[in-house]
């Protein structure tokens, strides 16, 4: 057994393994939060485990985690359908085509304070206001993925964010309140957008149809979405096609901020 092949390193190796580690970031970037990041772990498990046996020449039980791992590979399309859809919009992306927008692809090599550009407490703000005056909402902040094949079927504008801006557009006798409002880089960019709606099972029948339209574009973006329930006036957070709890809207704030690193 040659242990000690490893030492005879090449630049060709260092270019793989920063490869490797930019690729197992993005996807666990695209299942953090969700019940599938349990199955990733798994799977990290099993593989580490599976060129270890190859490592040590225990061929019985290689051979038999290696045919596990090939014939389980069919499986795992369909159990990560969602997060595969997603990795490769992220990568297909049109905003790679922005400059600012490439380089935010790479911001966990560099983390800055200050690096968020979306004014959150503007956004909060609005949605705290509209949530005591029961005002319906539904508002998606872009991430990485491009949202142009949305915002073509609403109104496209370019409005820069503040409290009243988005409190006067979801106002209950304004043109603009029906449908979705699309925000990036700090902008509003779109209002009145139909959003793809999620044929989820598992949402429960209290939520109507902002939050499965919100549960919709989460599932087949990387994009956040925040619905003020204009029957009962709550603020839901969704992300990843998924709800996602907070104590109050300071944590609602701090929850946002990061995901928006």
């Amino acid at each position: 057994m040659n242990f000690l092949n490893f030492l005879d390193f090449k630049i060709t190796d260092l270019i793989d393994i920063f490869l490797v580690a930019i690729l197992l970031y993005y996807i666990y970037k695209l299942v953090r939060g969700t019940v599938a990041i349990n199955i990733f772990i798994g799977i990290v498990f099993v593989w580490g485990f599976w060129k270890l046996t190859e490592l040590l020449e225990m061929k019985m039980i290689s051979s038999m985690v290696g045919g596990f791992m090939q014939v389980g590979l069919i499986a795992l399309i369909i159990v990560f359908q969602q997060e595969i859809r997603k990795f490769l919009l992220m990568i297909g992306s049109t905003n790679f085509s922005n400059k600012r927008n490439f380089i935010k692809h790479f911001k966990f090599l560099k983390q800055e304070a200050g690096a968020i550009s979306t004014d959150v407490d503007a956004i909060l703000g609005a949605c705290d206001k509209m949530s005591s005056s029961k005002t319906g909402a539904l508002l998606i902040i872009s991430r990485t993925n491009s949202l142009d094949f949305v915002k073509s079927s609403g109104d496209k504008m370019h409005i820069e964010i503040s409290q009243p801006i988005i409190e006067s557009i979801f106002y209950k006798n304004s043109p603009l309140h029906d449908g979705a409002a699309i925000i990036e880089n700090n902008y509003i960019v779109a209002t009145r957008v139909i959003l793809p709606v999620s044929n989820e099972r598992n949402i429960p029948l209290r939520f109507g149809l902002r939050h499965r339209a919100a549960v919709g574009i989460t599932e087949k973006t990387d994009a956040l979405a925040l619905v003020v329930s204009e029957e009962t006036g709550s603020i839901t957070y969704i992300k990843n096609g998924e709800f996602t709890l907070y104590k109050d809207l300071n944590e609602l704030s701090n929850m946002l901020k990061e995901d928006l690193l």
